[in-house]
């Protein structure tokens, strides 16, 4: 097994601030239902689980059990125009130049369609910095950080402790540690301070300035 200094990123709320793309395509995917939501809709609380779960908590509130449905109209109107809706995060540009200046191979683990992602980090020039980009697949196996971390450890042949996941929720964190690896919290994201310490994330970096800094002392030695 490789013990080449590894680090697995999230990306919505990590990477790039992609709630209008995704706000937009929640609304489009209650109204393809028959929906009147709101457009003061709270959507930053739900960014960051499966798709199916973030679908699941906005028909609650409608008494509206079609999560395939919705999940089918989400993901139409995303890949047309939601995934153009994001912007990298200032300063992540640089953090991921400076990790692979230090030697580190780069991932993406994301739980958003393997296809979108690679996607926006092709429109936003950020690509070519991955040696890998992961996210979900068709049928579900890979929905859940668990998995997906599993299968990328896996596939590349890293090592869990010469390897860090790095995100913005608790799903980023718990996922981790399910697989033995660290998990760092960064504050920037949708996921909050107390949220990311109560997933019991191995340190947090509150500024993108600092990411790379924090990143490469975790995985020094």
């Amino acid at each position: 097994m490789s013990r080449a200094r590894s680090v697995l990123l999230d990306l919505d709320g990590t990477l790039i601030d992609s709630q209008p793309g995704i706000f937009a395509s929640c609304l489009a995917a209650l109204r393809a239902l028959g929906h009147d939501p709101s457009e003061a809709l709270d959507i930053k609380r739900v960014i960051g689980p499966p798709l199916e779960d973030v679908l699941q908590a906005l028909l609650q509130a409608h008494g509206d059990d079609r999560i395939g449905e919705a999940v089918a109209a989400y993901r139409h109107h995303y890949g047309e125009s939601g995934l153009l809706g994001s912007e990298p995060y200032a300063g992540i540009s640089g953090a991921l130049q400076e990790m692979r200046r230090a030697g580190l191979r780069i991932y993406l683990a994301t739980s958003k369609r393997e296809v979108f992602a690679r996607r926006i980090l092709e429109n936003l020039k950020l690509a070519a910095y991955f040696d890998g980009i992961y996210g979900s697949v068709p049928g579900g196996r890979l929905d859940h950080k668990p998995e997906l971390l599993a299968h990328i450890l896996s596939e590349q042949d890293i090592c869990a402790s010469y390897s860090l996941m790095v995100g913005d929720r608790r799903h980023d964190i718990i996922g981790a540690h399910a697989v033995n690896m660290r998990g760092l919290g960064v504050l920037w994201g949708y996921g909050s301070r107390d949220e990311l310490e109560a997933a019991g994330a191995d340190q947090l970096v509150e500024l993108t300035a600092d990411l790379a800094r924090v990143v490469l002392s975790m995985l020094k030695g």
